[in-house]
């Protein structure tokens, strides 16, 4: 049997703790209250103003039933908000609030600090190397995932 350490599954969730402890920690440092789901789930409301719950899921790869408790927190923070649709009665389309605005412009500079960090021990070229190598397992695995990315339906 392979040591842990030799398993592409075991190094992925030990990048993934680091990554969140990391992103946390850089995050608290500049003085905001926000995890990483509750960022990438931000700045994808503000890309895509108007989208629906589920579609914002797919498009950050979270889980659907799950989606609901992170938009309730950025709500509660004021950084978003639910508005019913106008296409369907029974929908909540989100957008982005100007707190949520302000808040995506001043985290920038921890967002950006936490992503050098999470790559310090590689050089420029392995940093890219990793990127495009994780991009190309994830894309491969994508469809295995409970939560898969999805593309915004044109």
């Amino acid at each position: 049997m392979k040591d842990n350490n030799d398993m592409p599954g075991h190094l992925a969730r030990r990048f993934q703790q680091i990554a969140v402890a990391v992103f946390l920690a850089e995050v608290e440092d500049a003085g905001f209250d926000l995890t990483p789901v509750q960022y990438a789930a931000l700045a994808t409301i503000k890309a895509n103003p108007g989208l629906d719950q589920v579609t914002l899921a797919g498009l950050i790869a979270y889980d659907r039933t799950t989606i609901t408790g992170v938009i309730d927190r950025l709500v509660q923070k004021g950084l978003a908000e639910r508005r019913a649709s106008r296409r369907d009665r029974r929908a909540r389309e989100l957008e982005i609030t100007d707190e949520g605005r302000r808040t995506l412009r001043k985290i920038m500079p921890a967002v950006e600090s936490a992503q050098r960090i999470m790559l310090r021990g590689l050089s420029a070229k392995e940093g890219e190397d990793l990127m495009r190598l994780l991009h190309k397992a994830i894309a491969a695995g994508n469809e295995l995932s409970r939560a898969p990315l999805r593309e915004v339906q044109a």
